[in-house]
Parts: structure tokens; sequence; C-alpha cells
């Protein structure tokens, strides 16, 4: 049960998306991240290098407790990326690794120094109820906005002109430093980091990718996202207007 609305519950990972690589495979990264395998599907965008764009943007403090720093212009599963909290009434702009990791048993004995588990980054939220996601979803302090200049979805084999055309790009065209809906934890291996929420596709996404899209925030439902009541987080939870949007 979330606020008033009853949402089941499933095994921790259950209903959202394993994390995946910038080719869009799935990422099961070591703990020394030395050793990465991938399979199919896709979770893969595109952020500004630079602080001070988001800083500015979002009339934000840069986060004193920042050891993370963001130097690809894409996120990837267990790497560096960039959001923005409130702490104590004040936005901060906190660099996080992208993901909430769970571990899991190798399939063969560990070498010399690597631990007995690798890590399933999971990235996209979509079962709200589930254990891994509703406690944090709850707790006001613990939302945040991810920003992104665009995101992917996986092409089908038919609609690539080439190895390296995998992905379909959505840009939102009406915000200039566009937001996902974001929650953020502290984990016991990996200090903080995040993951963001995901809904049905809108009629342009939905075409190329009907499973889901990621939850985008409107502009001025940020304040909302981040001290609303979990009714509000709820009602948030749907497809951007896709004549806001364009795709390549």
């Amino acid at each position: 049960m979330i606020g008033n609305r009853r949402i089941p519950t499933r095994r921790p990972g259950s209903g959202s998306y394993p994390a995946t690589g910038p080719d869009g495979r799935r990422a099961c990264i070591d703990s020394g991240a030395r050793g990465i395998t991938f399979s199919a599907m896709c979770n893969l965008y595109n952020l500004r290098v630079e602080r001070w764009e988001y800083t500015d943007r979002f009339d934000a403090i840069d986060d004193p407790r920042n050891e993370l720093v963001v130097e690809k212009t894409y996120a990837a599963p267990g790497k560096p990326g960039y959001v923005v909290r409130e702490e104590d009434g004040v936005r901060v702009l906190s660099t996080m690794k992208w993901g909430f990791p769970t571990r899991k048993p190798r399939k063969r004995p560990a070498k010399a120094g690597e631990l007995p588990f690798l890590y399933d980054w999971w990235t996209n939220a979509r079962n709200l109820g589930n254990t891994m996601w509703k406690p944090w979803l709850l707790r006001s302090e613990h939302r945040c906005l991810v920003p992104f200049t665009r995101f992917s979805e996986p092409k089908a084999a038919a609609d690539r002109s080439g190895p390296g055309d995998t992905n379909w790009w959505f840009t939102v065209e009406d915000q200039d430093a566009p937001c996902f809906a974001g929650v953020w934890k502290t984990d016991q291996d990996h200090d903080r980091v995040y993951a963001f929420c995901t809904t049905e596709p809108n009629p342009l996404v939905a075409p190329k990718h009907p499973k889901a899209m990621p939850v985008i925030l409107m502009a001025e439902d940020h304040e909302r996202w981040l001290g609303g009541s979990i009714d509000d987080v709820l009602q948030l939870q749907s497809g951007y207007p896709s004549q806001l949007m364009s795709m390549e």
C-alpha cells in the first residue's frame, strides 16, 4: 500500500529495468568495475558535464559531500550522474552512481582481488510498491530531479542502418534542462546511488518502445516532486506530452 492506493509488492528489482551499458545491453559489474557482461535491454541518457550549468539552472549549491566526478556526456549504470535534491530547504547538486545495486554470486570462483559476487544495477523504478523503491519514495528528502539532455530506447534490428545505429533518441523540446523523477539512497557498498521512475510510454515513444518510458517532470512540477505527498508522487507517474518531444 502506498498512500491510499494498493500496489503489489514483488521481489527486489521486479517490475524494474536492470542496468545496461552505453550500447544498450544489460551490465553486470564486479566490485572493481573490471568485469562487465551484457544482455539485451536499454538504459542510456545524455547529460551536461559542467556542474555550473545545473547549479545555475536549478539555483542549487554544489554538494560538499561530492566525491565522484562526472566526466562523460552520457550516464552509464554504476557510473556517476547528477541529481538535484533538497536538504534543509536548500537545493543541492549531488553526484551519485546510477542504479540501486543488488549482489549476486559469481558463476565461477573469484580470482585474486575479486569479491565473490557481482552487481546488478537497477536503474529504473516501475513497480513503486516494490520494497526496493517504496521506502525512499515515501520520504520526500529521498526524491530528486535527474537532469538530462536526451534519452534513448533500443532500435529493433530491422530499424538499424548499420552496426552503430542501435538507439532511438528522444528530446524534450520545451525545457532547456528537463528532469526525470528520481529517487536516491545510501548503499552499503557504493555510498549514494539514484534511479528514476518509468511509466506507460506516450504516443511518440510507444511505437519504438512499448514497454515503458521515463517519468519526465513538467518544470512546474519540480517542487511537487521534491516536497509533495505520496499522492503527488503517484499522480505524476505519466508520460510526457508527446507533442512537446522529438525523436531522432
